[in-house]
């Protein structure tokens, strides 16, 4: 397996891996959005004989109020025949690696406490969601410090225009 920054040519096998790996959610339109743009995002493809097996994207966004560097983790998709693999782990792992290479003091997530926590996230209070999520949903909103610079930021999490669809912070 080889994990390497996504290419233009990439970006047409994508919208089948996140059909198949979300067969109930609508994230390629989040992901082709953000790849459209102009948006500060590192953006990762694991590839397997030269096909694409997973994606992962971290969007860089900020608190306002604090001049840290922070990033939001997500959509990360691996195709479902590679699940349960260490796929996701590894182009995970690296993506980390990227976002603490780039000066990124905190990395955010919504997602699966357990998946998650296996990398040292934590459930996060201080920096809200840009759009409201359940309240079941508290312990999946999530925060790794990848350098440590005193208390963690405050307030409400700015991120670009396509993070701020209602539905994707949404059952």
């Amino acid at each position: 397996m080889e994990i390497r920054q996504i290419q233009p040519d990439d970006l047409s096998s994508l919208g089948g891996l996140y059909e198949a790996a979300f067969p109930a959610e609508e994230l390629w339109p989040l992901v082709s959005e953000l790849h459209a743009g102009a948006f500060d995002k590192a953006s990762l493809v694991a590839t397997e004989h030269g096909e694409i097996i997973a994606h992962v994207c971290f969007t860089l966004a900020h608190v306002p109020h604090d001049s840290r560097r922070v990033a939001l983790l997500g959509p990360l998709a691996v195709a479902p025949g590679q699940q349960r693999q260490g796929v996701g782990s590894s182009i995970d792992r690296a993506g980390l690696e990227e976002m603490r290479a780039a000066g990124v003091a905190r990395v955010l997530a919504l997602g699966d406490p357990a998946y998650y926590g296996r990398f040292g996230f934590r459930p996060e209070n201080a920096v809200e969601t840009p759009c409201p999520i359940p309240t079941e949903w508290a312990e999946a909103w999530q925060s790794l410090a990848l350098e440590e610079t005193g208390a963690p930021p405050r307030g409400r999490l700015d991120v670009p225009a396509p993070w701020l669809d209602p539905a994707l912070w949404a059952p």
